[in-house]
């Protein structure tokens, strides 16, 4: 039986995965939307979800959800992250192609499209990495892929911070303080960057 922390952890991650989307979803602002807006809103917020849980996942911060098991699901859900970010703009393409230019050619007069294109090309520039992980050794892989993952929070959360779209603005602060929080913790404790330190020689 599990212990009442780990209990409360739970519940905790349950309220914070699935409130954004069920406050989004009776959101006044989808009235009158096509349905491929409404999808795309959501791919969005699924996305940042995703992004939540992530670091919690790759610096083993979930109870019972660690080792092999939590790399593999790391793995899964990073794929599942950058299918949410391709309906999520792929869906925008569909109902407006001219602000969605406007934002990959960063023209966009709207703060929050160019911080969402940034973010976007961090992230499918960490899933590319990905496939160099070998090459590139484990120093150097987790200490690119992690300044890569920090552009890609803070983009996302300043992204959905400055829109007023799909997610309910209470729900929308409290999640994007939670994936800075999950991500600064998984980062102080992974400490990617030291790894690239070089060794003084011994006197």
């Amino acid at each position: 039986m599990p212990s009442g922390r780990t209990l409360l952890t739970w519940v905790a991650l349950a309220l914070l995965l699935t409130g954004p989307l069920a406050a989004a979803a009776v959101s006044p602002l989808l009235q009158w939307r096509e349905p491929i807006y409404i999808a795309a809103g959501f791919a969005g917020v699924f996305g940042m979800v995703l992004l939540f849980l992530q670091p919690l996942l790759a610096a083993s911060l979930i109870p019972d959800v660690k080792g092999s098991v939590g790399r593999r699901l790391h793995r899964y859900l990073g794929m599942a992250l950058i299918a949410a970010i391709v309906a999520h703009v792929g869906g925008l393409w569909v109902t407006s192609p001219p602000d969605v230019i406007d934002a990959l050619t960063f023209r966009s007069p709207t703060p929050f499209a160019v911080w969402g294109v940034i973010a976007m090309w961090a992230a499918l520039a960490a899933a590319a990495l990905a496939l160099f992980r070998i090459r590139l050794g484990p120093r150097v892989w987790r200490a690119a892929h992690s300044a890569l993952v920090l552009i890609v929070v803070i983009g996302t959360v300043l992204h959905a911070v400055l829109i007023d779209g799909t997610m309910e603005a209470v729900s929308k602060f409290v999640l994007a303080l939670a994936v800075l929080g999950a991500t600064g913790l998984a980062l102080a404790r992974k400490k990617p960057w030291s790894m690239l330190r070089k060794r003084r020689p011994h006197a």
